[in-house]
């Protein structure tokens, strides 16, 4: 099976390749292109996610995450149990009486780079304000150009994906949250983002 004509990545990929360098840049890309060619991948966080999403939108208190952690499979269960108390500092974070906000994905174009922009959930928050989230679950914290590529990406597209929203990227294993820094300059970010991608479309036509 060939790979697809025009390479795409979802913004969890992108964000994951731009916080390499050097050679482990084409081996991220060429694993990313014989993943797309044998249609594997499988999200192991999905049972988790939907648990945290119940306990904001129900005013659970951390029950539905609690609950999770048992029902998963005993193979997932190590890997739910690490990401629980960041899980739950999170949420207690969250005022009693926020709501979740219903997202749409979005396609932003990076170059000719499609990129696939898909928030976790949206948070209306007492006050009135939104915020689109999308939650980082690696080992490691999530590098400057990690938080810099999500949150700059998610806000390019913000009236597609949750109008008159902000966005957000919680580090969900130290329930840290992220939030856009002021100072950077979005016109960089762009030139930035347009040679990362361009560097992206080129590893992948010519990967194994």
């Amino acid at each position: 099976m060939t790979a697809p004509a025009v390479p795409y990545a979802t913004l969890l990929a992108f964000a994951r390749y731009v916080d390499r360098t050097g050679p482990a840049k084409a081996t991220f890309v060429g694993g990313l292109r014989k993943q797309r060619e044998s249609r594997s991948g499988f999200n192991p966080h999905g049972q988790l996610i939907k648990a945290l999403k119940s306990d904001i939108a129900f005013h659970g208190n951390g029950r539905h995450l609690h609950a999770v952690v048992n029902e998963v499979k005993p193979r997932w269960k190590p890997l739910y149990e690490i990401l629980l108390p960041g899980a739950l500092t999170y949420l207690g974070t969250l005022d009693k009486d926020t709501e979740l906000a219903q997202t749409r994905d979005a396609i932003a174009m990076l170059g000719d780079l499609p990129v696939k922009i898909n928030p976790h959930f949206g948070l209306r928050h007492p006050d009135g304000h939104a915020e689109a989230v999308r939650l980082h679950m690696d080992e490691q914290p999530p590098s400057r150009e990690t938080i810099i590529a999500t949150l700059h990406l998610m806000s390019r597209h913000m009236d597609q994906v949750l109008p008159h929203a902000d966005p957000a990227l919680v580090d969900l294993r130290r329930g840290i949250v992220h939030r856009p820094d002021p100072s950077v300059k979005p016109d960089q970010v762009e030139q930035w983002l347009a040679g990362e991608a361009a560097a992206f479309r080129a590893t992948w036509s010519v990967a194994a």
